[in-house]
């Protein structure tokens, strides 16, 4: 802008700012606050240029839908990567997801996406983990306009869209990145903490000083830019154990003892600067939504700011994924305690609200796998075909995936997270283009060609995820506040679990088949079946018969600790759910 009446640089100029340090010499910076960046794609390591975006109206974006009301009473939430989300090995646009992957999202019934890699990261590899400009979209998947599109389309859908938001660390890119500020000054003038305080170890990325005024203005403001700007619906935040403590969580296991959460260790700047955000997006969106990437379990994390709360809306079932990964890897199949998954999948904290997962994007990427490979590994370059018998690693495989996911949902959490692909069991890993494997984007992308292929077994683990979204959607369980589990049976691996209006019935067992097996039920009254994993369009064996119809008996003194009773037919490695027929 300079002077007063001086006209404003021309649209898509490059811009720096030129600095003289405290040691006297000039450097250029971009600035810090660009809403735009960009770098020359054929010029190895090049470096970032700012860009002044601020086109003429008839080239912006007008938004043509309004946020979806009211905010979902529960989060189906699609976890998603823009520029992997395509099946081409390249980097995918905004307006390609818009176009092609928002109607597989809807048609698989999410009320929610999240997006990842969303402000600009100047290490693709990153993940979108290390930021360089934090209000500047990420140019790679196409300019600020064409995010605007996709938002706008997704409202149009009546999904609402939530941003992943770095603002746990920042990139140590002194050329492109806020790092390039940082020059030894004191820090009352700085970002970043001074010396170790201002370095995150494990990460190798910078650290805020969140005691500072003008950092405060700057993460504050950013927060606004992304919901006023974007229409973005709110953020999940990224890394908060980190922020809640000195010693980021790093080498510290958490009991849930309070001297944990409540000590010298606890970092007070950033405790008020989680409330005042979360106070500024429930202030400016109505049902704005916010999510705590928290492992530590803090308590008050997930209450209002005006009961003392840090004001977050949810917190992810970080031990969740952990835990299938240890049972799956190191027990085996027939041996899986029952009450230790009850136990894994229970322990939260009561009147917080938890979005639970199996897996997210961290158990995809390299030197992890996803559940469905670790459930069938090799087996699944030659032995998805439809048209043949299954082997018992494949038929084992899906039908623990089903189950996994649905009992993760049924007893896990107020909320569902699933990383794109996973729904339909995408095989192998994500590995970004790097020096390792010679720039390639083999296994940065989405093969949704195993999805849409109606001969391959993929097909029928996609069919079944969309039918548990729906079955979600129509009964709401996941808001209701009752949560029962009535049998965790060690000897017959079964799981009886009631949420909302529904029973859950897991049979973990690799072989036994259970004949008028006798569960406790909550309601008196009539059953049908809602859900059954063992149907032949989910790639079951189509043993269960779904017109039958189930009466309850009243229970003199209870069962299972339950007043009524119904008997069942629950074949091995299979969930049926039942829902209460109103007469």
């Amino acid at each position: 802008g300079g002077e007063e009446g001086e006209p404003p640089p021309p649209h898509g100029s490059r811009v720096k700012v030129r600095i003289q340090t405290p040691h006297g010499n000039w450097v250029d910076r971009i600035p810090a606050w660009i809403t735009y960046a960009t770098v020359d794609a054929n010029t190895f390591g090049a470096a970032y240029d700012g860009v002044f975006w601020n086109p003429p109206e008839s080239a912006r974006h007008e938004f043509q839908n309004a946020r979806p009301k009211p905010t979902p009473s529960a989060l189906r939430i699609y976890e998603a990567h823009v520029g992997m989300s395509g099946q081409e090995p390249r980097v995918s646009t905004y307006k390609e997801f818009a176009d092609d992957i928002l109607p597989r999202i809807k048609a698989s019934n999410y009320n929610a996406v999240q997006l990842m890699a969303i402000q600009e990261h100047s290490y693709y590899a990153s993940f979108g983990y290390h930021v360089t400009n934090a209000f500047a979209v990420s140019s790679r998947s196409g300019n600020p306009e064409d995010l605007k599109y996709l938002i706008d389309k997704a409202h149009g859908m009546g999904i609402v869209v939530i941003m992943d938001l770095v603002h746990s660390h920042a990139s140590n890119n002194s050329n492109d990145g806020l790092n390039g500020f940082d020059f030894g000054q004191k820090e009352d003038d700085n970002y970043f903490l001074s010396g170790e305080a201002g370095y995150h170890q494990q990460w190798d990325s910078r650290l805020f000083n969140y005691r500072n005024w003008e950092v405060l203005r700057y993460l504050l403001s950013n927060v606004r830019w992304w919901l006023e700007e974007y229409n973005f619906d709110g953020f999940r935040f990224d890394g908060v154990t980190s922020m809640l403590y000195h010693h980021h969580g790093i080498n510290t296991g958490f009991s849930g003892n309070y001297e944990e959460y409540f000590g010298l260790s606890t970092n007070v700047d950033a405790v008020v600067y989680l409330m005042l955000a979360n106070k500024l997006i429930h202030d400016l969106v109505d049902g704005g939504i916010s999510v705590a990437e928290d492992v530590s379990g803090m308590p008050t994390l997930c209450r209002e700011v005006g009961e003392g709360g840090v004001g977050f809306d949810y917190r992810l079932a970080m031990g969740v994924p952990d835990k299938w990964i240890q049972i799956i890897k190191h027990v085996p199949f027939e041996d899986w305690s029952m009450g230790d998954l009850v136990s894994a999948l229970c322990n939260r904290r009561y009147s917080e609200k938890t979005i639970s997962y199996s897996e997210s994007h961290d158990q995809s990427i390299v030197g992890d796998q996803t559940i469905a490979f670790r459930l069938m590994g090799a087996e699944m370059y030659t032995g998805m075909s439809a048209l043949e018998e299954a082997s018992e690693v494949i038929e084992r495989g899906i039908a623990l995936h089903k189950m996994i996911r649905t009992i993760t949902m049924a007893i896990g959490g107020e909320g569902w997270l699933n990383f794109m692909g996973n729904e339909f069991g995408h095989p192998e890993w994500i590995d970004f283009p790097r020096e390792g494997n010679g720039w390639s984007y083999d296994k940065c992308r989405r093969r949704w060609d195993l999805a849409d292929a109606t001969h391959l077994r993929y097909k029928s683990l996609l069919d079944f995820d969309a039918a548990l979204e729906k079955l979600e959607e129509d009964f709401r369980f996941l808001c209701s506040p009752h949560q029962l589990v009535s049998e965790a049976n060690e000897a017959k691996k079964v799981i009886v679990a009631e949420r909302g209006a529904l029973v859950f019935v897991f049979n973990f067992h690799w072989r036994e088949a259970y004949e008028g097996h006798k569960i406790g039920v909550g309601m008196p009254g009539k059953y049908t079946l809602a859900l059954d994993s063992d149907a032949d369009n989910f790639g079951g064996r189509g043993r269960v018969y779904h017109d039958a119809e189930y009466f309850t008996t009243p229970e003199e003194g209870g069962f299972n600790g339950r007043p009524c009773s119904m008997q069942i037919y629950s074949p091995p490695r299979t969930v049926l759910v039942f829902s209460r027929v109103d007469e």
